[in-house]
Formats: structure tokens, sequence, C-alpha cells
């Protein structure tokens, strides 16, 4: 956020520090709903609602202000630089921005198309929220710039890419690439993509009858090739050529029939090149249905790819997601208690490895931090949407904190003290869970972490709070304790308060731009944390 936006005259906190809280600027409430969907200053983990003009106060005024470009600048770096926790609000606003009354703005908008709608997945859901805005306006949405845009989103791309993007994700939110390229009246630019085009519009029969007796290019037989294998692996019953074709052709699971995922052979070729992501997800459903068998060759594929640095650094895979996945593995059974299985102790020992060695995909906030852990509660219940228990949940979190940055302090707190605590970044993150959950229980006071800040002359840029009591239910407001810290340290602290097992309430209704509520907790969380850190909401 720029600085110049904040004035001590009008109260604020300026970019020297002081005690005045931050004002909520329109551009903070729009970088708030770009990241995670709402302009206030709470979130809920895992709330995935449909976004509507409702939630998005601060993105019409900035666009009735003229400053439209402006806004589409911050859904392209909110995008591209990975601070989106959902990218739904992203691509709400800029079909908003694309049917803004002033040209400009339109103009900017369709520009960064294909660059914020990177997949086809997310041009579908670009589409459906114009549809959507537009409904009850009595005019279409395939105005000439819509069609341009679209248009140019099929010629930019490499046409390889294309061909496996248009065989995966055939539809979505109820449009098909057949919809946009007739509604758009594409006019391909380069032969492999009206070789596409046509094989999406037309069907394999007809490419086949109009390619075959041509004189192609190199890049147009490539992607002749390439489909042929797709309609080859769609219609083949032979388990060693679709294996074969797997393993050749890079192909993925939505190119291939239910019935080809019935096979352990074919899930093995799978495995070798399937996301580390998309791994991840499956494991409980593939030990259900015993595609992961003890001592199998297609368990020790999958815990070698676990234990592989260069595998989840590829993959980005970030320990949080690890431990999530492995405490529902652990678990035994899916959330609606249907799928059930035997976890694998070979899995759970990889799993395990790959959380300590994914630290190395955590990004630094680089900032002076302090975690400080509730304890005046049990921390034996479970963070909402998961099997995750809330001394693991904090136990991580302080974890990831201390491995990760040079200036991070770990305090537990309890009834009118902080208490001893010994979490440190060598502990395992069992030893650092049974540390959390043997200090006795009392009653919660939030403020006593910030005070202890203030009191022993500690400078913190972000604190941490996290309680497995409701946020609401809190009877201290830590806002005052934030405001005297900051006169005193001349630091510009920001306050996160995290109610694990909250459901959706905040714990101060205030306009200070430092302090932010998070309800539950999942990966989304941290993206959160970081962004309030860096000034980025």
């Amino acid at each position: 956020m720029d600085p110049s936006e904040s004035t001590t005259n009008n109260h604020t906190l300026n970019s020297t520090g002081g005690g005045y809280p931050w004002e909520v600027s329109d551009k903070a409430r729009l970088c708030r709903f770009l990241c995670f969907g709402s302009e206030g200053d709470m979130y809920t983990a895992r709330e995935e609602g449909r976004v509507s003009l409702e939630n998005a106060g601060a993105l019409l005024s900035l666009l009735q202000e003229g400053r439209g470009s402006e806004v589409v600048e911050e859904i392209k770096r909110f995008t591209q630089d990975g601070r989106a926790v959902r990218l739904g609000p992203s691509l709400f606003a800029l079909a908003l921005c694309s049917q803004h009354s002033e040209l400009k703005t339109r103009q900017a908008a369709f520009k960064a198309l294909k660059e914020v709608c990177r997949d086809p997945a997310h041009l579908f859901s670009f589409i459906q929220y114009k549809k959507e805005l537009k409904e009850g306006m009595k005019c279409g949405i395939w105005g000439r710039a819509l069609r341009k845009a679209v248009s140019d989103w099929y010629n930019d791309q490499d046409a390889m890419s294309l061909a496996a993007a248009v065989t995966k994700c055939k539809q979505r939110e109820g449009w098909s690439h057949q919809d946009l390229l007739r509604l758009s009246h594409a006019k391909p630019t380069r032969d492999a993509i009206a070789l596409i085009s046509k094989y999406v519009t037309k069907g394999w029969k007809e490419v086949q009858g109009a390619y075959a007796d041509k004189e192609n290019s190199e890049e147009v037989v490539r992607v002749l090739s390439y489909l042929e294998v797709v309609e080859k692996v769609k219609h083949s019953c032979d388990e060693t050529e679709v294996v074969n074709l797997i393993e050749e052709h890079k192909l993925e699971r939505e190119q291939l029939l239910t019935d080809h995922l019935k096979s352990k052979q074919v899930w093995r070729a799978l495995l070798k090149e399937m996301p580390l992501h998309s791994v991840l997800k499956i494991l409980g459903k593939m030990t259900s249905n015993k595609m992961l068998e003890p001592g199998s060759s297609e368990t020790q594929i999958i815990c070698d790819r676990l234990q592989s640095e260069s595998a989840l650094k590829k993959a980005r895979i970030h320990p949080l997601s690890i431990l999530l996945a492995s405490e529902n593995y652990k678990r035994g059974q899916g959330y609606q208690g249907k799928t059930r299985w035997e976890p694998d102790s070979c899995i759970l020992k990889a799993m395990d490895s790959a959380f300590y060695k994914s630290f190395m995909n955590v990004e630094p906030v680089g900032k002076r931090v302090l975690v400080a852990v509730d304890v005046s509660t049990s921390l034996n219940s479970v963070v909402p949407g998961s099997a995750v228990s809330t001394a693991v949940a904090a136990a991580a979190v302080t974890m990831i904190f201390n491995r990760t940055e040079a200036d991070t302090h770990v305090l537990a707190f309890s009834e009118g003290a902080v208490v001893p605590c010994s979490v440190s970044a060598r502990m395992t993150i069992a030893e650092a869970t049974a540390e959390l959950v043997k200090i006795p229980s009392r009653s919660t006071d939030c403020t006593l972490p910030i005070t202890w800040a203030t009191d022993n002359g500690k400078s913190v840029d972000v604190f941490i709070i996290l309680t497995n009591n409701p946020l609401w239910t809190l009877a201290a407001s830590p806002v005052e304790s934030l405001r005297k810290h900051r006169q005193a340290s001349g630091a510009n602290s920001k306050l996160v308060m995290c109610g694990l097992t909250s459901i959706g309430h905040a714990i101060a209704d205030t306009e200070d731009r430092g302090l932010l509520s998070i309800c539950g907790f999942d990966l989304g969380a941290l993206s959160v944390i970081h962004n309030l850190a860096q000034d980025l909401i």
C-alpha cells in the first residue's frame, strides 16, 4: 500500500511509526477483496462463497473515481504474484472492470485478460461473472471488445499447451471451448491454432479429413500427433497400450476414461508425473480402493516422490499443505464418512519427512514476529473443516515462523501471565505440540503477549495470537495494547487474531488497517498473514 495514503493529520499511522491506527482506505479494502473475497477485517478459512457486488463497495467506489486502470494493475499483481488466496474475487473484479462505462478501464481489463486468466477454468469463470453482472441489464455480453479479447486469448497460447488444456478442461461454469470459439467469432492466426479450433468445434473426424492429405508445418504435425494420442486413449481398452501412451505423452487423469482408472498399472503410470498437490488429495481414496497397498511399487513411487527435495521444490509444496493432508490421511476416513482406509505406515513416514523438507518453500516475511499461543483452554479440539487438532495447528504455525524468520519470539499465555514455553526451531511437530498442551488451562487475556513485548522493550512488527476460544467471547480487546506498543516501540505493529475454532466473528469492529481476524485455519490464512505483514492488504 502506498504510504502516502496515510497522514498524521487525519490521525492515521504514517510510514515513520506512531501510535495512531491506520486508515482503512478504499485501496486497502480492494486489496483485501482481491486477496480473500471480503473488504472487512476478517478472513474465514475454507469459505468459498460466490462473489457478488455486495462484497465490492470499495471496488465500485474506485471505479466511480476514475481509478479503473489502477484497479486492473492491482488485479494483475494479486494473481501473478500468488497473493490471492482465492482467484474468484480477482476474476469477478476483472469482469466488472471490463463492463465499466469508462473506455480506458474496459480497455485495460481486456488487455489484462490473458495475464489474469492463465488456464481455461479461469477464462470460463471470467465469462460466467460477466454473464451474471449483465443479467437484468437487458443487453448481451459478446460485444466487439470481448470477442477480440477471447479470440486473442486462444491465438496467444502455445499450440501444444493449448492442445493439452482443451483436452483436460473441456468445460466449466456452464461454458465450453466450443461456446467461446463460436461466440467470439475467433479467427485463428496460426495453422496450429486453426487445427485446435477445428478439433474443438467440429471433432476429430473432421480434422482427420481436413489434414490427411495436406503438407503440414512441423508445429501442426506435432499437435495432430498429440490429438491423435488423446483420441486413441479414449477408445482403447488395452491396458498396456494405455500405460504406454500415458508414459510416452505425459497424459493426465482428466484425459482418461473412468474404466482406465480401475487399473493399478494405469495409476502407476499416472503417479510418475501427477502433480504432488493432486497426489496429496487422493491418498486416502487410493488406499481405500487398494491402488496403494503396503509394500507395493505404487506405494514406493509415492513415498519416493514425497521425500524428493527436487519434487517438493518444483511443486512449491508448503509444509502446512503436507500437514493437513497427513492428518487427514492418518484419520482413515473421508469427511462424508463413506470412504475408509487403513493408513499405510510408509506413506505416513514419507509425509512426515516431506513436512520438514518443505520448509525450504516458505517465503520469509522478513519482519520481527511474535507468535503467542493461548493455552488458557485445552487445545484438544479440531480446527473446523480439517482433521487437525488446534494443538497441532498452533504448533505448526510456531514452527513455520520459528524456522523461516530470523527474528521470532514464541510465547504461551494463560490467566494473568505469559507462561514458560520452550518451543524451538529444532523441535519436531510432535515435540512442539507436546510442549503446548502440557501447560495448565485458565482464562484468556489476549492483551498479555503485546504487553509483554512492550514491557520487555521488544519491537514487534507482527503479533500473531492463536486461541482456541471463539473470538467474540474474549473480554479484553488487544486494540489499546497494540496502540501503546506502537507508541513505545515506534514500530508499525500489526496484529492478527486467529480463533482456531471460530466460524465467523471478529474480535473488534475497528478501522485500523493493522488489525485482522482469522476464523479457523488453513493454508490461505498464512497467505493472509504474509500479505498483511508486507503491507499488501
